[in-house]
């Protein structure tokens, strides 16, 4: 029940996170998705800092991994937002930002994860 309630009150402060990186105007471009970019790429790289130190220090399962990693990181990353907003670029023919945000988000995500970890060896 304790894990439960650790990833409730993380997913809850990771959700409130990201409506206000979403509410802050200079991450607001036109036609372009960039505050969905910036929630994800943070959570990519705050993922990636709680998970190499809960793996350096075998603390997988512990309540702070589960309250940031899952909780936290789960509320603030979102891939049901990419996808939608990648369908919305199909439907308006927009294919040149899809491909660049597609490939935007993907280069950003996985280099956030890979500094993450390597910043807590």
């Amino acid at each position: 029940m304790k894990q439960f309630l650790l990833i409730f009150l993380g997913g809850g402060l990771g959700s409130v996170f990201r409506y206000l990186i979403s509410k802050i105007s200079i991450f607001s471009y036109y036609k372009f998705p960039s505050s969905t970019l910036i929630s994800n790429v943070i959570g990519c790289f705050i993922l990636g800092l709680v998970l190499g130190y809960a793996i350096k220090n075998n603390h997988l399962n512990s309540p702070q991994t589960i309250l940031l990693a899952t909780g936290f990181c789960g509320g603030l990353t979102t891939f049901s937002t990419f996808a939608y907003e990648n369908i919305e670029f199909i439907k308006s023919g927009e294919l040149s930002l899809l491909f660049l945000y597609t490939l935007i988000s993907l280069v950003l995500g996985f280099s956030a994860i890979f500094v993450g970890l390597q910043l807590v060896k």
